[in-house]
């Protein structure tokens, strides 16, 4: 998304009340990295490694489950705010800078940051990167704002390599649609499905692939819609059938409707949920593998919610904003926010 968009939604993050009250077992356990930077990547590997990127070109990094974080910046990148990252494994990791044009890159870091390759820049000025998600260890995509009136969509197969996939496979953006770079999973690899998400238009639309994105079609939601900030933020599928997406309007953050919606068939239909929603406006969501019943947390400005029948109704966590969660189990679920701020998720007596 534009910008000014960007940067409305990073400010609106800083004026977000806070509270650590817990709800029904679950609990943000706060933790401590070396860095004040605005943070909104965020990849767990496992319960002992994860990695997270923010504003200043900061990237950080822990391997003891969170008791100690390293922080560094990419050389040279200090003006680019890195909002989104995969994490290969403990050493390895890709970075997705966002902005207009130039500004939007990718880049590879190895040796736990000590080395990096810049690998992929937006061509013109249009573009702008809102997110990727890899398939395995080197085999991605990511997204960015529509180029020449449609979405600009690049693949890598060897992580190195990225190319743009063929523009006329992609049904034309409405006008004044984009995607939201608030935490970067705004768009979900799975195996050969791929999904994004976008805003900022009449509609808020979740475009589909099934073949890797060598085809595509753009499927209406009922989420929040007709305003630059309201849209769909982030997306999670459980499998190949399930799914969420949450968001909202960023300038509303305790606004319910329109924050989320179901999908039971591969995203080819969206419909409202049948309870209660998340409790404003979310700029993150994941499911939690290896739980069950299967739990579902959301995060934004207004605080988190979480959901234990498959995103029907959600209850409150508590009122600390977020602007990213990611997970990979039970006891590896981590948040990201405004000014370092850094939780692991403790759920029930973990």
């Amino acid at each position: 998304m534009a910008a000014a968009v960007a940067s409305a939604v990073l400010g609106a993050c800083t004026g977000a009340p806070q509270s650590n009250a817990p709800a029904r077992g679950l609990r943000w356990v706060p933790q401590t990295p070396p860095t004040a930077a605005g943070l909104r990547g965020l990849s767990v590997v496992d319960a002992d490694v994860a990695w997270a990127s923010g504003t200043g070109g900061t990237f950080l990094r822990t391997t003891d489950g969170g008791a100690t974080w390293a922080a560094d910046t990419l050389p040279g990148a200090t003006g680019l705010d890195l909002r989104d990252v995969h994490a290969a494994d403990a050493g390895t990791a890709y970075l997705m800078s966002a902005g207009e044009g130039d500004r939007s890159v990718i880049f590879r870091v190895t040796e736990g940051g000590r080395a990096w390759t810049s690998l992929y820049g937006i061509p013109g000025p249009e573009g702008f990167l809102d997110g990727m998600d890899f398939r395995g260890p080197r085999s991605g995509l990511a997204y960015s704002d529509p180029v020449d009136g449609r979405f600009l969509v690049v693949e890598t197969e060897d992580g190195h390599t990225w190319r743009p996939l063929p523009p006329e496979s992609l049904p034309a953006a409405l006008p004044g649609e984009a995607g939201f770079a608030a935490s970067g999973t705004g768009i979900v690899v799975r195996g050969d499905r791929v999904w994004f998400g976008t805003g900022g238009g009449a509609q808020a639309r979740v475009f589909r692939s099934e073949d890797r994105g060598r085809s595509w079609e753009a499927v209406p939601t009922p989420m929040a819609a007709g305003a630059p900030g309201a849209g769909i933020f982030s997306l999670t599928f459980w499998d190949d059938l399930n799914g969420i997406a949450v968001g909202g309007d960023y300038t509303k953050p305790g606004e319910r409707a329109g924050n989320v919606a179901r999908t039971e068939d591969g995203g080819r239909t969206w419909r409202p949920i049948r309870g209660a929603p998340p409790r404003g406006y979310r700029s993150g969501v994941a499911y939690v593998p290896g739980t069950d019943p299967l739990l579902l947390v959301a995060v934004g400005t207004s605080g988190s919610d979480y959901s234990r029948d498959g995103g029907e109704s959600w209850a409150p966590i508590d009122t600390v904003g977020y602007n990213a969660v990611a997970a990979a189990g039970p006891d590896a679920v981590w948040a990201v926010g405004p000014g370092g701020k850094v939780a692991k998720l403790r759920i029930g007596g973990r």
